[in-house]
């Protein structure tokens, strides 16, 4: 009896494109071909190029078929991504076969048209740099140009056998109409391919938003549905696969200090190392104060700090931090404090992860601080919001860096929810800032509402703030319903018969 037949696995080729080659769970398929289809503008291009390009630099040369933009046009574009197309062809590593048309002669068909004379130069091409890769853009050009589809079809089909001929791993574009509509704009660029990539550029809340899924690899696995992805200057095309992401953080019982002695021991002796605390209070309550004290309890330390600030320019944040005896300048001086300031709505909220992810990088901090995050809330939607929270809070966490983020509630003196988007369960802890009513009299309550992992004080203190920032004060005894945003004032007797019903003793007022 002979042994049954053994199958090998399909191999994948890296891509090198930032975070892809995570949903694809290692890269494309080697020696396939695969449809990159999308609507304009949704970064099909660059996203050919960069495959090549990250091939080249990996030591695997490329050729790029062009059927709409010149040559010319194309080394121009790519410059700004930092991938000098000039220069490779020059040392051997790119080819370029330009079939765009040429704007200055008129096309004048006669017969069918064949494609056969331009795969001999794509595999003079091949041959000449010794390519690994090869990129396609773009079939619907193929289709514009000439008439005779049926023939066009078919030539099609031939392509993608010429090319797994080759011995190449290639990609081919095509355009859609519609973002959420048919694959292609044709109907059949699917078919010619072993697979197929879509990538969206779709207009949510008047704002755009850009996302990759792999609909289909033949024979092999990968992620499942939409990541949303950016594209950035010097740096190209870079997913962010947060579904992808898992729960594989490190956990340490190290404790640091919040800038605050009382604070940290409400919290059971400081913050967690690698955790993020979230801090939730109205407008006034305190959070930039509490920022700028966990700011300077990290410098007193030694530690770099890195602020993000999408509320307050520098100076703003300078000037409050002076008034609370908190010297931002010496901090920046002595190399321990970074400060990135910007409006939010300057980029979305995929750009403004990757921004803040090559920041700590640069800083290598291990302090960050992010206030306010209900500033970039309304930057996108609240699926891209909370997905940039998720991005954000586990990149943190890997790196081993404490976080503290702040969060505005709508209600001034508390409410129902402590996000308006419900973003509270992604941190560790919880600190909540509330105003209560006293005679009269506004004054500031805090609480800590959740600390993962440790015993803390579930008091709500009331707390004053100076030139030496936040003074803790007493709990308060004699108010109830502080957190709904009601607070009650209750009498001696009234206290009496509550602890009465729970078993225990009046604690006084």
């Amino acid at each position: 009896m002979s042994e049954p037949r053994k199958y090998m696995a399909v191999e994948k080729v890296a891509t090198g494109i930032s975070s892809f080659d995570i949903i694809a769970k290692g890269g494309l398929p080697r020696n396939r071909t695969t449809l990159i289809s999308g609507t304009a503008g949704s970064g099909k291009t660059i996203f050919a190029v960069q495959f090549l390009a990250a091939g080249i630099e990996a030591g695997f040369p490329g050729v790029f078929i062009t059927f709409e933009e010149s040559a010319a046009d194309i080394r121009r574009n790519m410059l700004s991504f930092g991938w000098d197309l000039e220069k490779w062809e020059a040392e051997g590593k790119l080819a370029f076969v330009d079939a765009s048309p040429d704007p200055t002669i008129e096309t004048t068909e006669a017969g069918s048209f064949d494609l056969g004379a331009l795969m001999a130069r794509v595999a003079y091409a091949v041959r000449k740099v010794k390519a690994a890769r090869v990129a396609v853009d773009s079939l619907g050009a193929v289709f514009s140009q000439f008439s005779d589809q049926s023939i066009v079809r078919s030539e099609l089909f031939r392509i993608a056998s010429a090319l797994k001929a080759l011995d190449v791993t290639a990609v081919l574009t095509a355009e859609r109409t519609e973002d959420y509509g048919p694959i292609a704009r044709f109907g059949v660029e699917e078919f010619i391919a072993d697979n197929v990539m879509i990538l969206r550029n779709v207009l949510e809340d008047e704002s755009r938003r850009r996302t990759i899924e792999i609909l289909k690899f033949r024979g092999c696995d990968h992620q499942k549905g939409e990541y949303p992805f950016t594209i950035v200057p010097q740096g190209g095309v870079i997913v962010i696969p947060l579904s992808a992401m898992s729960l594989s953080m490190k956990s340490s019982s190290v404790r640091i200090s919040s800038g605050n002695k009382e604070l940290d021991d409400m919290c059971g002796g400081g913050l967690f190392r690698d955790s993020v605390t979230l801090v939730s209070g109205a407008t006034g309550t305190g959070k930039t104060l509490t920022v700028s004290q966990f700011l300077q309890g990290g410098a007193e330390n030694g530690e770099r700090c890195l602020l993000l600030a999408f509320e307050e320019s520098r100076d703003q944040l300078v000037r409050n931090a002076t008034g609370w005896g908190f010297d931002f300048q010496k901090m920046e001086k002595d190399g321990l404090l970074r400060v990135v300031c910007d409006y939010p709505d300057v980029s979305g909220l995929e750009d403004w992860l990757v921004i803040i992810q090559a920041a700590i990088k640069d800083f290598k901090p291990q302090r960050v601080a992010l206030d306010s995050l209900s500033a970039l809330e309304h930057v996108g939607t609240a699926k891209a919001f909370r997905e940039f929270v998720i991005g954000l809070t586990s990149y943190i966490k890997h790196e081993e860096i404490t976080g503290l983020f702040t969060s505005t509630t709508a209600s001034l003196m508390g409410g129902d929810s402590i996000t308006e988007t419900h973003i509270s369960t992604l941190t560790d802890s919880i600190i909540l800032l509330r105003y209560v009513e006293m005679f009269g009299e506004m004054k500031r309550g805090l609480t800590v509402l959740k600390m993962r992992g440790s015993a803390h004080d579930k008091a709500i203190r009331e707390f004053t703030i100076d030139k030496g920032g936040m003074r803790m004060g007493q709990p308060f005894r004699n108010v109830t319903g502080i957190l709904a945003g009601s607070p009650v004032h209750l009498s001696p007797s009234d206290l009496e018969r509550v602890w009465s019903q729970v078993g225990d003793e009046p604690r006084g007022s």
